[in-house]
């Protein structure tokens, strides 16, 4: 096998469980190798009347569960590398919160505030064109992902269905609800991760009035899950984006925090509270640190000046694998980002369903079935946490890669 078609990063992602499965080289080949990578280039053309050439990305790396699901990114920084790894969690997340789909992941490099929306219409548009004989609602599911909304899939659902010349909604969910998108969708990664902390401060006897959180990234993650828990009476501290953050050891009244944001455009100069840098509000001592920024926030530099009791993992892979080990010995308990943020792709799969139905719930409705998925996963992986008497990652990935290994002996992949 060519090493450029093996994931790199997914050998360390599952070194430290491969020896309590005992994994062997087949195993470990369907764990560490896509089964499908589309890598390509295409023109567009510019207001300006300029010609310019993108590279997409589409990896689907693990169909033996279903067809594959996942986001498409628009970064100026996308590489292969970073979407097979991504594509493998994506596979993770999906069984550890039991969905019928693989995992998947796809991307554009290209920064997206360089680019009026006409031509981010014509990026989208010719990404599809590219891949889409690779994907529809029983192939491959894309979704939104960094720097893509409800507008941009619904750009790419149109275009599907023009060279398609049929609807077929099911084939990209995150939709405005005006094409068959989903009640909740926008907040349902926030959501998730919000019933999952609720779950594990309970086994903590941590009381949300009682409870200090600080929060790294103030996008739609960051804001949603900071405004829910702010709503569940939590004392949200610190929040920041990528420019400045704000800090009130007494709490930020989010909503005012939202509305200070949408008319500045900018978190610093709010009333009542400090500036605070990412780097310092990591270290803030407070009994909750949410990243919801970026990846490898917390690395070996900065783990142990880390105060928190809990850190919930909203954002992809924010913590390094070198981090992590000094944050077990520090005792602080971490809930993975495989299970924290899963909330998004479970109200995916309830948005595929119903399209595939068309048949439609209210939002009530989606909450109720999104809380279910989230605290039976919950459950699930404490149990596995008992009987492998592990911490929570090494829980997740146990969990998640018996089930994938399962079904592909069903299928008759491996002995």
């Amino acid at each position: 096998m060519e090493k450029d078609n093996v994931c790199i990063d997914c050998y360390n992602q599952i070194d430290k469980v491969s020896k309590v499965l005992k994994l062997g080289q087949a195993e470990l080949d369907i764990l560490t190798i896509p089964k499908r990578i589309l890598t390509f280039s295409f023109p567009v053309k510019l207001d300006s009347g300029e010609i310019r050439y993108f590279t997409g990305y589409r990896v689907q790396f693990n169909d033996s569960r279903g067809p594959t699901k996942g986001g498409i990114r628009f970064h100026p920084e996308v590489n292969l590398e970073e979407i097979k790894t991504l594509a493998f969690l994506m596979t993770l997340k999906c069984a550890v919160v039991n969905l019928p789909y693989g995992g998947a992941k796809g991307g554009i490099m290209v920064g997206p505030k360089r680019f009026s929306e006409q031509e981010l219409e014509r990026i989208s548009r010719g990404y599809i064109r590219e891949i889409n004989g690779f994907i529809g609602p029983d192939i491959d599911i894309p979704a939104p992902d960094v720097n893509t909304d409800s507008k941009i899939m619904a750009w790419m659902l149109d275009e599907y269905e023009k060279l398609k010349g049929r609807h077929a909604p099911a084939t990209i969910t995150g939709k405005p609800i005006a094409l068959g998108g989903s009640k909740a969708r926008d907040f349902s990664t926030s959501m998730g991760g919000a019933y999952v902390l609720h779950e594990f401060a309970d086994s903590f006897d941590m009381k949300p009035k009682k409870t200090s959180v600080a929060l790294q990234g103030f996008g739609n993650v960051g804001m949603n899950i900071a405004r829910i828990l702010h709503e569940w009476g939590y004392k949200i501290v610190a929040v920041s984006d990528s420019k400045s953050g704000i800090f009130n050891k007494d709490g930020l009244n989010i909503k005012d925090v939202i509305n200070h944001k949408q008319k500045s455009g900018q978190l610093s100069k709010f009333k009542n509270s400090k500036n605070i840098s990412n780097e310092d509000l990591l270290e803030l001592k407070a009994d909750v640190l949410i990243p919801a920024a970026l990846e490898d926030q917390i690395t070996k530099k900065n783990a142990s000046n880390i105060k928190a009791k809990l850190i919930l993992e909203m954002a992809n892979r924010p913590i390094t694998p070198e981090a992590d080990d000094i944050l077990l010995d520090k005792n602080i308990f971490v809930m993975p980002d495989i299970l924290a943020n899963a909330g998004g792709v479970v109200v995916s799969y309830f948005e595929w369903v119903q399209n595939s139905m068309n048949f439609y719930w209210s939002e009530k409705e989606v909450l109720d079935k999104l809380k279910t998925y989230m605290t039976n996963a919950v459950k699930e992986l404490s149990k596995v946490c008992t009987d492998f008497k592990c911490d929570m990652r090494k829980s997740l990935y146990i969990n998640a890669i018996n089930k994938v290994l399962e079904a592909e002996r069903l299928r008759g992949n491996l002995k």
